[in-house]
């Protein structure tokens, strides 16, 4: 594993960027379902950057 978790960290920080934006535009629309998508991108993000911080932690 030659990168050592840093691109799972990478995925986890644009979903979790995506999931704010989607959360933040549903809230002004007024769209619970934006917001739900925006929620479940952002906990995926959370879940990407555990697996390579663990990853990174394995490798050392």
């Amino acid at each position: 594993m030659a990168d050592k978790g840093f691109s799972d960290k990478v995925k986890g920080a644009v979903n979790k960027v995506k999931g704010e934006t989607k959360d933040q535009v549903g809230n002004a629309k007024n769209d619970p379902n934006m917001q739900a998508e925006g929620k479940k991108d952002k906990t995926k993000g959370d879940f990407q950057k555990g697996v390579g911080d663990f990853k990174n932690n394995v490798n050392k």
